[in-house]
Order: C-alpha cells, then structure tokens, then sequence
C-alpha cells in the first residue's frame, strides 16, 4: 500500500497533464500535437539526448577503465578531479563558457556542456563496477583463449551494463529535463518551449501537450532501459578474488593517457572555476555580498536537508520491492516514479499549484509543497542508489538473521540498515546536489520572499549581470562540494593508489 501511494503521488503532474488534454478534446490536442513545430522540437531534444548520452558514456567507460584498470599516476587524484563536475551546475557551467565565448549556441555546443556536466553520472558508477569485478573472471576466459578484446566484450561488458544503463538513463532523463543550460545556449527543446508557453499563457493547453509529447520520450527511454537491462543478476554472497586487477601497464603510452583526464577537467572544471573566479573579482561590496549571501545559503541548505529525507524514505520502500519481490507489477510501480523527473519542474510546479488552490489551499506557499515537488523530480536519482545498495545486500543474511531468532524490526535495524547504509547516503548526496541546483519549481513553490541560490543565479544571469551573478554560483559550487565528496568517497572506496 506505501508504494502504490508514493506511485500515485509522483503520478499527480501526468494525472494533472491528462486532465487538460481529455478537458479540451482530442480535436484541440491533435492540431497542437501534429504540427511541425512538434516535430523539430522533437527532433531537437532526441537528437540532443542521443550525442549527449553516446559523448557521456564514451567518456565514462573510457575515464573509468585508465582510472581503474591501468597504471594512471595517480588515480585516486584523477577520479577526484574527474568527479569534481557533480559540484558545478549545468546552468552555471553554461553561464561560464557563454560569458567567456558570447557566441557559444546550438546543438553542438549544448552537448559540450551538458556532457561536460552530466558524464560523472557515468563514471562513478562504472567506476565502481569495475572495482568489483572479480579478476578471477577475466582470467579464466583467457584461460579459454579469448583475447584482451573478447575478454572485454564476453566477461566485463556484461557486468558493467547495468551500471552503463543506469548512468546513461540519469543522463538521458536529466536532459529531457533541462531548462537552464538549453536556454542560456539558444537550443530550443521540449523543455525550453513548455515554460515559453507556460510564459505567455499561464496552464495553457500548448504547454500540456508539449509535456504529453515530453512524457511518450520518457516512457520510450525507460522502456529501452528495461529492455537492455534484461532479466540479468550479477549480485553473489562473496566478492570473488580478494584482490585486485593486475593494471594494465601504459609505458610510453603514460603521457598521452594522462592528457586526456587533464583536458577532460580543464574543460569541465577549469573552464567554470576560471569565469566565476574573474567574475567574482568585478563583485561590488564584499560586505554587501556576504549579508545577501547568508539567508539565501541557509534557506538552500535547509530545503536540500528536508527533501533529502524525504525522498530516501519514499524511495526506500519501493526499492526494495522492485528487488526483493521483482515482478511485473513492481516494476511499473517503481518505473512510474521516473515520469515526473522528466517532466520541467516548472509543469510539476504547476500542476502542484493547481492541486494545491483547488482541494488543499492550506498547503498552497508553504515548504511542504516545494519539497513535494523535489521529492517527485529527484526520487529516480534516489532510486538508482537504493536499488543498487539493497541488490547487493543477500537476503541469506536476512533469512539468517530471523533464524538466530531476531524478529524483522530487529533484523532491519542490525542487518539491513548497515549494508545497506552507504547507497542510502549516496542516494541523498545525489537528491541534495539536484535541491541546490532546482530552479524553476523553487520559483513557482516557493513562499514569498524565499529566495535559493539557483533563482537569485538564474535573475542575474538573465539580465546579463555576471559579475552579479558570480557570488551564488561560487556558494552553490560549495554547497555541493560535501555531498559530491560523499558520492565521490562511495565510488572510490577500495581504490588502489
């Protein structure tokens, strides 16, 4: 019953978005659905999302295997410096290259930047899997007489799908998504064109159908990600070889293996660092900054901490329904949370408005309802984390727990909580990065005179105010820098330095 509640409550934007579209009737929808704007704002997002997900999972898979499997000097160093991107927001990683390069627009370059925000999405997690593998498993299949390249192909590529799939999955959803980034850059998708609708007819009927169309999207990549996924398990009680890898020795190949990690940060975090840095220096009173700066940080920090907690907890049930008693039925329930973080914040937004005025006014400008909102957007980056802590948590040891006599409280609380604990923070990392960086639902949401990072960022941008908008693109890079360490810290844990 929890789960078909949290489900249903994360279906609120879809149910809000249907209503409009059945109101109206399908003679109004389909004119709006099939037209040619329709289909170059779709050709626009697909096209945008294949070169960014193929960029980050290239990138990924390849920044990965000379962290993890080769002798890279210094890897621990590297994967800190590669994972360093979590901490910049897209939007602020665009505000940097277009204050520095004004004539920075389009498809290519939206898919430098987002790649260049979103590829340790990728990488942490393939990362991590190639820790784990068993080194026992490549060896016996040379063993066998397959090659470095069938090896490859045939024993690691499998083990690492999921990881790949996952990653890329957060990649895709996060771009079908983006609104500050895209715009900045003049790209028009889905995303920018709802809130452009939204813009000049508050809840128009437009703006619901584009969000029907943004909708199909998400289904479509959830669907292929089911479908690639499989039925596959690669849980085991132990964790194989109690050693690691043998690394793969570059020799004279050393030195252009290092400048690939090295340009790969320069661009995705040297770059944003330099700009807001120069900009910083053109700020006015430091004195004046700092008092404006103070109450706008704790409001952001505080709202990242409820949603937080919020979302682990709605998430933790469904995650362990969808592994522990996989079936149809829960994969549904668990894949229908994905909907709304496909959907731009500012249709959750209103869509949570609209419930809010008509059935609970008393909840309308209150923090509940913004963290509501956060709770239905981030839960998928939640569930990824959740998932993955509970599968790799045996039920043996469960079963062996309530054998011994302890009852299913005291189990969960001896057992369950502690392997599953790190996946848990990580889960929390992961909605606390996005909360710091929400932009348009915070706007819409939000009580009077509340004011984030991320709106106070997005009103200087817009009004070309760089120096302006410096200081809180420095405070939100510092306020992910701990839960991007937490991430970074359960992705290297075992790293071989």
């Amino acid at each position: 019953m929890p789960c078909l509640l949290i489900a249903g409550f994360t279906a609120i934007p879809l149910a809000v978005i249907v209503y409009y579209c059945f109101d109206v009737g399908w003679a109004v929808v389909e004119p709006l659905v099939f037209r040619p704007l329709i289909g170059e704002l779709l050709a626009n997002t697909v096209l945008l999302c294949a070169t960014t997900t193929a960029c980050c999972l290239t990138a990924g898979v390849a920044l990965a295997w000379l962290v993890e499997r080769t002798n890279l000097p210094g890897r621990g160093l590297w994967l800190a410096l590669l994972a360093s991107p979590l901490a910049i927001p897209a939007f602020v990683n665009s505000y940097a290259w277009i204050s520095l390069v004004p004539e920075l627009h389009g498809l290519w370059a939206a898919t430098l930047i987002t790649s260049l925000s979103y590829y340790p999405f990728v990488l942490l997690p393939v990362a991590a899997a190639l820790r784990g593998l068993d080194p026992a498993l490549e060896e016996t299949g040379r063993s066998l007489g397959l090659g470095p390249v069938r090896v490859w192909a045939r024993v690691v590529l499998p083990q690492l799908r999921p990881a790949m799939l996952g990653g890329s999955l957060l990649v895709a959803l996060h771009l079908l998504a983006e609104f500050g980034a895209i715009e900045q850059l003049r790209y028009a998708t889905f995303a920018t064109a709802i809130i452009a609708q939204y813009e000049s007819t508050f809840a128009s009927t437009a703006a619901n159908a584009l969000a029907a169309v943004l909708i199909a999207c998400c289904l479509l990549f959830i669907t292929l990600e089911v479908l690639t996924r499989g039925r596959a398990r690669t849980a085991r009680l132990g964790s194989g070889a109690a050693r690691a890898a043998t690394p793969v020795r570059l020799g004279r190949l050393t030195a252009p293996a290092v400048a690939v990690p090295l340009a790969v940060v320069g661009l995705a975090a040297g770059v944003p660092v330099y700009s807001v840095t120069h900009w910083l220096g053109h700020t006015g009173s430091a004195g004046h900054a700092m008092s404006a700066l103070l109450p706008v940080l704790a409001t952001t920090a505080e709202l990242a901490a409820l949603a937080s907690a919020a979302t682990v907890a709605a998430g933790f049930p469904l995650a362990w329904l969808s592994v522990r008693h996989r079936s149809l039925m829960t994969t549904v329930l668990e894949r229908s949370t994905y909907l709304a973080s496909a959907v731009p914040g500012v249709v959750v937004g209103l869509a949570l408005v609209t419930v809010a005025i008509r059935y609970t006014r008393p909840l309308y400008q209150t923090t509940i309802l913004v963290v509501a909102a956060y709770v239905m957007l981030f839960l998928p980056r939640a569930m990824v984390n959740l998932r993955s802590a509970i599968g790799q948590a045996p039920p043996v040891l469960e079963e062996a727990s309530r054998a011994l006599g302890q009852t299913a409280s005291a189990t969960f609380r001896r057992v369950v909580i502690p392997l599953t604990a790190p996946g848990v923070l990580s889960a929390a990392a992961l909605v606390s990065l996005a909360v710091t960086t929400e932009l348009t639902a915070t706007i819409l949401l939000a009580p009077t005179g509340t004011h984030t990072l991320a709106t106070e960022f997005w009103s200087a941008a817009a009004e070309i105010d760089y120096p302006a908008a410096a200081p809180y693109a420095v405070c939100m890079i510092v306020l992910s820098l701990p839960s991007a360490y937490l991430l970074l810290r359960q992705s290297a844990r075992g790293v071989t330095r």
